[in-house]
């Protein structure tokens, strides 16, 4: 299925003779087809392109017609979920973002072993995102979303990037939890992580959006395998008997559901950031999409309203950039869980609408030097001022 009659009516949203930014998705199964529809919305004459993609695709086949259809730098990675407006959730679909203006740079830096950089042993790579310019420059960072190094991984790199805003999330795989892939050089990689360095005349903001506060409910973590991000008791007990205590569930009611409505959260430098669960396991301990680690003290976190946190981020963000050309976002597979269960994703689709929306959702964000989870993070792009 096509979707370029679709997406031509969609760009005119915040267009203008100025206009250094394209979007376009597409719905079809076949790799070569969906491509080839993204390449003809997206046009020639590209200086850059990121997409973000359902790990449903044959990869090795979507990587050569990528190869085949844009000659510019590309970058991109697996997803749990696309996100384009005006169209909400997708899923299993290829959606792009090209970059088309002198206006605008993309340097993608790849990283091809997490493992090697955390270790001290890929000087190269740091060497390449060091910048001074925060001024003109921002970073976007995708990443195996299965690694558990983000922690580290982003720490590092924003002490590299100085104060370069940065934003970025972690690639997904559905909700399979097998394998996930960042894009670089017409091939997928796991283990691995691009930082997609800009560079711009025109104005941007980096934003993060939770719509979690804290509550006054501390837990603390009694045993943890750090490693796996897997912890075995909380306050000394049985970590899935007590966490279903504490949010009024039993065990066997532990779900997504549950985890979404019900995260965690750590306070760093006089913030809150969200840590979410990633499942219940037979053993009877959590595993989380964050670090952990023993002795360390998280609170229980109070739901507020998604979608009118969202409409009133967004709607505050546009004010600030006025006539923005791109929204970038970084979105939780844990909040579309939340709108999911909740029958809310047409709402989610309205609140989206009216802007230039392209994203993915993740199985982690990124935002300045810090790995977080059931958050929004993401850019916003305006026009020549």
């Amino acid at each position: 299925m096509s979707s370029t009659d679709q997406s031509n009516d969609q760009r005119k949203i915040g267009s203008s003779s100025a206009q250094a930014v394209k979007r376009g998705f597409s719905t079809a199964s076949d790799p070569d087809r969906a491509v080839q529809d993204l390449a003809s919305q997206l046009g020639p004459d590209l200086n850059a392109m990121i997409f973000f993609c359902g790990s449903g695709f044959d990869l090795d086949a979507l990587g050569n017609a990528m190869n085949q259809h844009f000659q510019c730098p590309v970058t991109g990675c697996t997803t749990a979920g696309e996100i384009y407006a005006p169209n909400g959730y997708l899923q299993d679909s290829l959606v792009g973002i090209g970059f088309t203006s002198s206006d605008i740079s993309m340097t993608p830096v790849f990283i091809p072993s997490l493992k090697q950089l955390v270790a001290g042993k890929d000087q190269e790579t740091l060497t390449a995102i060091s910048s001074t310019s925060a001024s003109s420059q921002f970073a976007v960072m995708l990443i195996d979303g299965l690694s558990m190094l983000e922690e580290r991984v982003v720490s590092l790199v924003q002490r590299h990037v100085d104060k370069l805003p940065l934003i970025g999330g972690s690639a997904g795989d559905g909700l399979d939890f097998r394998k996930t892939f960042v894009f670089y050089q017409g091939r997928f990689h796991s283990d691995a992580g691009i930082i997609a360095l800009f560079e711009t005349s025109l104005p941007f903001t980096v934003f993060r959006i939770q719509h979690f506060v804290p509550t006054e409910t501390k837990l603390v973590i009694t045993e943890a395998d750090v490693d796996r991000r897997i912890v075995g008791e909380i306050n000394g007990l049985p970590a899935t008997e007590e966490y279903a205590r504490i949010v009024g569930v039993t065990v066997p009611e532990l779900s997504p559901e549950i985890f979404a409505r019900h995260p965690l959260m750590l306070r760093i430098g006089g913030e809150y950031f969200v840590r979410s669960i990633q499942k219940a396991n037979p053993d009877g301990s959590l595993s989380f999409y964050c670090a952990i680690a023993n002795g360390l003290v998280l609170t229980l976190s109070k739901y507020g309203n998604l979608l009118q946190n969202l409409e009133y981020q967004l709607s505050s963000i546009s004010q600030e950039i006025s006539k923005p050309q791109l929204i970038l976002g970084c979105d939780c597979i844990l909040r579309r869980i939340e709108l999911e269960s909740q029958n809310q994703t047409s709402r989610f689709k309205e609140a989206i609408a009216p802007y230039p929306y392209v994203g993915l959702n993740t199985y982690g964000e990124q935002y300045g030097g810090v790995h977080v989870n059931q958050t929004l993070t993401g850019l916003v792009l305006g026009e020549r001022e």
